[in-house]
């Protein structure tokens, strides 16, 4: 078992601080200890990040492109041993997890470009005695408080624009999966970032999230999490106004019109619903089919879920990991016995698997669903897929949209009409159109409503983290 530190200042911290134990959910071994850091740590990390920030925001683009560069080069050498990491920390299967660092690294790679892409503006002036111009000016120390369910990309989508931005970091994993977080930083510093410009705290996500919120040198918020805590963290922004970025909650639907390609929607529904073992915030959550295919789609989609096979997700064949804890295969039961309870017909799994000491549940699939049930009002976050029939498109977009999350959603239509009217009417802030797996670092991700606020990736993804500076330069 490996003790992993804390980074502050361009130190490895820690040792003499109490241990969390990180278990891996397909065993319940524990597979390494982080430091437990409350106020104290943070408060010492955020002065660095401040420290640093006075002559890291003074770099110039080209050199913060050079770091970036070379960490996304060192991402990539080390996937295999990253996502060997991930996969022992929060059972998600290698395959995946191979996914997800490679992944991960194409954001590191986009904003080591986009650094070099940030432009201000000269702005024509009402009168010859004036010059007007918009500089573009970093946002100050950042703190990143990432999720343990992609505890790499989550990390390295907000860490790579606030560095090519010019913003210092201060990363808070969770308490889940933070080893990850740890192998990243170590990379960074193997970059050669200056010292205070990345650093990392472990421990009391209380403590933690209370001294970045009182210290006054933290300009910037990026979080991803659940609804709740974001609304918690709105509030206590509030007193110093700082900016945040919020990737909260979904709830995703998926619209299956009667001419869509039903091989082609079967395949993108089992990427969207079964990756990560349903534990994601993108997942295909409620699934609405058209009445003229839906028996067909059904039938389809039970047996190819049925094929799905589960396990401890560092074998080379399993689809299937373990949910991240008890608590999530108990809320799973609990969704899954209520919707049969109300009338709900099960096509395929249905069971926890746990005998082993670890959190697994099969592969479900629910016919029969209905909007009582509490599996198409709450997010489940595990593999379960509750299907509905719907008869017209008017009705698939009341479903659809009667939540009050809207961070994804997903078509299946061959027709460019019917498609197009139909997500014109959807709100939500990624659509996947035939395409269960629309994400990519080039694009913007985010969602409407109470699923967040801000958007990370592609050039907006940078936006978040600059502050635009009006200038009026008098000529007299």
């Amino acid at each position: 078992m490996t003790e992993y530190l804390m980074y502050i200042n361009g130190e490895w911290v820690g040792q003499d601080l109490d241990k969390l134990e990180v278990v891996n959910p397909a065993n319940g071994q524990i597979v390494g200890t982080v430091p437990i850091g409350g106020e104290a740590e943070a408060h010492e990390a955020i002065n660095a990040a401040y420290i640093a920030f006075q002559t890291w925001s003074q770099t110039t683009a080209y050199e913060r492109a050079g770091y970036l560069k070379r960490l996304h080069q060192l991402i990539v050498e080390n996937l295999e041993e990253l996502a060997q990491v991930m996969t022992s920390e929060m059972g998600k299967p290698i395959n995946e997890s191979r996914g997800e660092v490679a992944y991960a690294a194409t954001f590191i790679e986009w904003y080591a470009e986009e650094a070099k892409r940030v432009y201000g503006e000269t702005v024509p002036s009402h009168t010859r005695e004036k010059r007007m111009q918009v500089w573009k000016k970093p946002v100050g120390v950042v703190a990143a408080i990432t999720p343990w369910n992609f505890p790499a990309a989550m990390l390295t989508r907000k860490m790579g624009p606030a560095l090519a931005a010019g913003c210092t970091i201060v990363i808070k994993p969770s308490g889940e999966s933070p080893i990850s977080a740890v192998k990243l930083v170590e990379l960074c510093e193997k970059a050669g970032f200056p010292k205070g410009v990345v650093n990392l705290v472990t421990g009391s996500s209380s403590q933690i999230g209370k001294a970045i919120m009182e210290n006054d040198k933290v300009r910037k918020i990026t979080f991803t999490g659940s609804t709740e805590v974001g609304k918690v963290l709105i509030r206590q922004s509030a007193d110093q106004v700082k900016r945040l970025s919020l990737e909260l909650g979904g709830h995703a639907p998926i619209v299956i019109l009667d001419d869509a390609d039903v091989e082609v929607a079967v395949k993108g529904v089992m990427a969207s619903k079964f990756r990560n073992a349903g534990q994601t915030c993108v997942c295909a959550n409620r699934i609405y089919v058209q009445s003229g295919i839906h028996d067909v789609f059904l039938e389809k989609f039970a047996e190819a879920a049925k094929k799905l096979k589960v396990g401890d997700g560092i074998s080379e064949d399993i689809d299937i990991g373990p949910l991240i804890n008890r608590s999530s295969v108990d809320k799973v039961s609990r969704h899954v016995e209520d919707a049969l309870s109300k009338g709900a017909s099960l096509l395929a799994g249905g069971k926890a698997l746990t005998d082993e000491g670890g959190t697994f549940y099969e592969p479900t699939v629910l016919g029969g669903v209905n909007p009582s049930m509490i599996i198409m009002q709450e997010e489940t976050f595990g593999p379960v897929a509750p299907v509905q029939k719907f008869e017209t498109v008017e009705e698939a977009i009341q479903l659809a949209n009667d939540t009050p999350y809207g961070l994804a959603a997903y078509v299946f239509t061959q027709s460019v009409a019917k498609g197009t009217l139909l997500i014109e009417q959807l709100n939500f802030g990624i659509i996947g159109w035939n395409d269960g797996t629309p994400s990519a670092a080039q694009v913007p991700f985010g969602g409407m409503k109470e699923s967040g606020m801000g958007k990370e990736g592609g050039h907006e993804g940078m936006d978040a983290f600059l502050e635009s500076q009006y200038v009026a330069i008098g000529m007299n």
